[in-house]
Parts: C-alpha cells; sequence; structure tokens
C-alpha cells in the first residue's frame, strides 16, 4: 500500500550518513482513514469503511456498518508505509489482513495496542491505536497517482502510472516511460485536456473515461482546497463494477496553512510523532530527530548544518538538528537542553553559537538555568562567538559547571567526538 512512496524518496535525501532518520514532520499526516472520509467529503470514490479504537468499536461497526459482509479488510493505522508487510513486536505477521467476518474482531485484537514495525518506522515501530476495517473490494486493474509539488514548474504536479502497488519506486527506477507526469497551470487549475492525458496514461481497462476524467479533477480540487503539499494513491484501482476507486492514500498538509485548516490540523496524532520533536514544537525550536550520538544545539540553520557536517567529518554522528534561532529566550535554551538530554542515545552536546541576534549571554544564562533543572550526565562543549560573548563566558564560568570550551568550530566538533566515545 501507499503511505510515502513519494516520502521515502525524499527521506533517502534527508538520511545522515546513511543511518536511519526519524521521520520528520514539516508538513501535517493524517492517517488512511482520515484521509478517507476527506475524499469522500469532496466526492471522490473510497471503500466504504470505519476505524475503531476498541474490541467494543469493532463490533459495533461489524454488526451497524458491516452486517452481510462475507469477508473484511483490517488495515492497522500508522502514519508510516510497508504495513503489509510489516510485523508486529508481538509476532504477528502483517498489518494489513483480509479475513472471513468473523475472524474480523480477533485479528484486531492482536493490532490494537500493538507495535508494528516496518521499513518505514525503523527498528522501534509505532503503535497501533486504530484499526481500519473497510469493504474488500474486487480490483480488476491497480494503477499510482500523486499529486506533488513540483519546484521546477512552481506548481502542482500530477505524477500516474498504469501499474501500481507496492513496488512503485522499483517500477520507477526500472521502466521510467511509464510514468507520466502533468504539470499544472496554478493559475488556471485543472483543465479538461490536463486530467485527460492523466486518464489516458493510466491506461483503463473499463471504468468510464469521462467519469475518470471528473474524478481526477475533484482529486485536484482536494490538494488545492486542502492546502496539501501530497496526495498519493496507490493503488488508484478500476473495481469489477468499473469504478475508479482511491483503495488506500496518502495525504500530506501544509503547516503553513494551519490558521485556515483547523479542522483538518485538529486530526494530528502525535503518538505518532517522535516525541522529541513534539516538544520541540511547543517550545518554538525548530528540531529535527536523527539518531546519533552528539546532541547539537545551534542558532542559525545554515551554521546547524555545517555544525552537523563538520562532527561526520570527525568521525561522530549527530543526535539532532537544532536551530534555536536569532531570538530564543532563556526559557527555550533550558528547553532545548532537556529534549537533548532525554535521548538516552546522546553521549555528549555540542553548543556552537555565533552571536548575531542571539546573544551569547542569553545562551550562557540558558544553559546555567538548564543544568539546574536537568541532571546533566554527559558533557558538554561549548563554542561561543559574537555579541556578547564575554558576558557569557563569564556567566558560564563563574556557574562553577565543568564544561568543555573550544575556540572555533573545528576544535569544538573534534572536542565533542571525543568526549562522546569515553
Amino acid at each position: 500500500m501507499v503511505r510515502g512512496s513519494l516520502g521515502k524518496l525524499a527521506s533517502r535525501a534527508l538520511s545522515v550518513a546513511g543511518r536511519w532518520q526519524h521521520q520528520q514532520l514539516r508538513r501535517l499526516n493524517i492517517h488512511e482513514y482520515q484521509g478517507a472520509e476527506l475524499m469522500g467529503k469532496y466526492g471522490i470514490n473510497v471503500p466504504r469503511g470505519a476505524a475503531a479504537g476498541s474490541v467494543q468499536e469493532v463490533k459495533d461497526i461489524l454488526k451497524n456498518v458491516f452486517p452481510s459482509e462475507k469477508e473484511i479488510v483490517v488495515k492497522s493505522q500508522i502514519l508510516a508505509g510497508g504495513r503489509g508487510l510489516g510485523t508486529f513486536k508481538s509476532g504477528l505477521k502483517g498489518g494489513v489482513h483480509i479475513v472471513n467476518a468473523e475472524e474480523a474482531e480477533g485479528i484486531a485484537s492482536k493490532m490494537l495496542g500493538q507495535i508494528l514495525v516496518t521499513k518505514q518506522t525503523g527498528p522501534e515501530g509505532k503503535i497501533v491505536s486504530k484499526v481500519y476495517l473497510c469493504e474488500k473490494l474486487s480490483l480488476t486493474n491497480e494503477m499510482y497517482f500523486a499529486i506533488t509539488l513540483d519546484r521546477k514548474t512552481a506548481g502542482p504536479l500530477i505524477i500516474a502510472c498504469s501499474k501500481g502497488g507496492t513496488s512503485i519506486e522499483d517500477l520507477a527506477e526500472k521502466y521510467p516511460d511509464m510514468i507520466i507526469k502533468v504539470p499544472i497551470d496554478v493559475f488556471k487549475g485543472i483543465t479538461d485536456e490536463d486530467a485527460a492525458k492523466v486518464v489516458d496514461g493510466l491506461s483503463l481497462k473499463g471504468a468510464d473515461r469521462q467519469s475518470s476524467i471528473e474524478q481526477i479533477k475533484k482529486l485536484y480540487e482536494l490538494f488545492c482546497k486542502c492546502d496539501c503539499t501530497l496526495l498519493e494513491i496507490n493503488p488508484l484501482a478500476e473495481t469489477a463494477d468499473n469504478k475508479l476507486v482511491a483503495a488506500d492514500a496518502k495525504l500530506n498538509f501544509d503547516d503553513n496553512a494551519a490558521f485556515r485548516q483547523k479542522e483538518i490540523f485538529a486530526l494530528r496524532d502525535t503518538t505518532q510523532e517522535d516525541p522529541r520533536e513534539v516538544a520541540a514544537a511547543k517550545a518554538d525550536l525548530n528540531y529535527i530527530g536523527l539518531d546519533g550520538e552528539i546532541g547539537c544545539m545551534v542558532n542559525g540553520a545554515g551554521l546547524a548544518m555545517a555544525t552537523m557536517d563538520i562532527i561526520k567529518l570527525h568521525g561522530g554522528t549527530p543526535a539532532n538538528f537544532l536551530d534555536v534561532g536569532g531570538s530564543a529566550s532563556e526559557g527555550q535554551v533550558v528547553e532545548a537542553f532537556k529534549i537533548l538530554t532525554s535521548d538516552d542515545r546522546v553521549k555528549a552536546i555540542l553548543v556552537n553559537i555565533f552571536g548575531g541576534i542571539m546573544k551569547c549571554d542569553v545562551i550562557a544564562g540558558g544553559i546555567v538555568n538548564a543544568a539546574k533543572q536537568v541532571d546533566l550526565k554527559v558533557p558538554v562543549v561549548v563554542r561561543l562567538e559574537g555579541t556578547n560573548v564575554d558576558q557569557g563566558k563569564r556567566i558560564l564560568k563563574e556557574s562553577g559547571m565543568t564544561l568543555i570550551t573550544a575556540e572555533d568550530l573545528d576544535d569544538a566538533a573534534e572536542k565533542a567526538v571525543k568526549a562522546s566515545v569515553k
């Protein structure tokens, strides 16, 4: 199923030193059942289904929604791809099962509250808090469809393929000519001609062409009106009764549109996110969790990335990207330290501040206050330069804290790497 084929390609570019990177939340991601409900509101064909968070809710759905169904599809709901081929830590194989109706309750009970591990979750997996019960459709043809934002054309881009399924990435690599791309003029919107190009490229076997064109236009309407950054359907399928159906979908939404998409953003499931990133967002910090051993606190995105690069150059691996910005308060610095020290993998912390708008004395004050509230069990390397650097160094010196000072970034990175392996 889908849950992020395009996302996987993006995550490869974001990986650090070839190691697993925690999912970065730069855009809202919602569950499959939520996406299906939203698509239904826009007139898009989706399988009939309902979500359950308990065994009793499963019983109620089977009784009230599927009283006469012989077979039911039971799908674990996590914000990661590869569910069908995943494995629960309990030993159950597969996060998606097609079962007889009388078996649905039993299989759902084995999923709820359990940890599902897939290729996209990392070894820690994600907890299944809900299952999605769907009607079993008779699919005659499976295709791939997506709308994303394209820098080259400065607008939405529809990507489609006449073959879909779990191996879409391999298919795109081996047979790139099968992938069709239709850029949409953001000012004109999607035209009948644009939609027809997509439908013809999908090589439908039985679905009505005009009805399918209308479905493509409705998908584009949802993409625009809901401020999506990604709408991906895999598979987009033809059924035995010749309908075009979004059998599984992944939707992402632009965080910048949260103010006007309140209902959609209320669907956010923070239990599926890196808890460090959730805490950082509450403190208004720019944080991305990685899986290295050196925690970083830096001001400025460019300097933060340079710091991560130099840590790697000296043989270490960053545990995070953390930009405290140019106007962070002491309170935010304290919260940053709490987040860094909450990660058991962190063996050393590197603070690299080049004070311009951000003042070194504010950072120093935050470090001292953080030490009073957090039990610092790992060495801290500090490099301060810029505005109020002398006041900052004095605050740190008078605090009595055991710190490792550095003269420049190269020196700081080298010392942090050495400190992390002691």
